[in-house]
Order: structure tokens, then C-alpha cells, then sequence
């Protein structure tokens, strides 16, 4: 392996070990950890759609867990799901 191959995986590994064990991540980190550009992030933070922190007024950081618990909002069922609650509500006689 080559000295930049191991820098990589090097990085591959901080950068895993990070996004499992730090709690507040930076917004860089946070892009990253959400594969999504700066600027996404940043337009995500100035329309509050994000839950973000800024403790000395400029630098934004964020919780990984509330990061996570608002990456899986809005789940979108899937075919399967939608079918047996149609099943369901068919069989209770919602269906008129």
C-alpha cells in the first residue's frame, strides 16, 4: 500500500470513528455525516429546519442524536404497508 492509500484509510477510520463516538459534531462534520454539502447545511440552519446550536453566536454545531432522530422523520411506508393498512381498514368497513 502506498503512503497516500494508508492516509486514506487512515482518514476512513477517524472519520467513522467520529460519526460513532462524538456526540456534537462540527458543521463540516455534520455535512459529511449526512453526505450533503456546506451549503445545504447552511441553508438548513438559516430556515430552522435543522436542530442546530450556537453557543458563542457564530459557529453551528449539532447533536448526532437529534441528527439522526430528524434524518428519520417523515418515513415514507412502504407498498407493502400501504396495501395491508388498505386491507385493514376493507375489512373493518372504513371503506364506503
Amino acid at each position: 500500500m502506498s503512503k497516500e492509500q494508508l492516509q486514506e484509510v487512515a482518514d476512513m477510520v477517524t472519520t467513522n470513528t467520529i460519526f460513532t463516538t462524538k456526540e456534537v459534531l462540527t458543521s463540516e462534520e455534520t455535512a459529511r455525516y449526512m453526505g450533503i454539502s456546506k451549503s445545504y447545511l447552511y441553508k438548513l440552519t438559516m430556515r430552522g429546519e435543522i436542530p442546530h446550536y450556537k453557543p458563542m453566536g457564530k459557529m453551528c454545531y449539532f447533536n448526532r442524536a437529534e441528527l439522526e432522530e430528524w434524518l428519520q422523520r417523515n418515513r415514507c411506508a412502504t407498498n407493502t404497508e400501504i396495501s395491508d393498512r388498505a386491507n385493514r381498514l376493507i375489512m373493518k368497513g372504513g371503506a364506503r
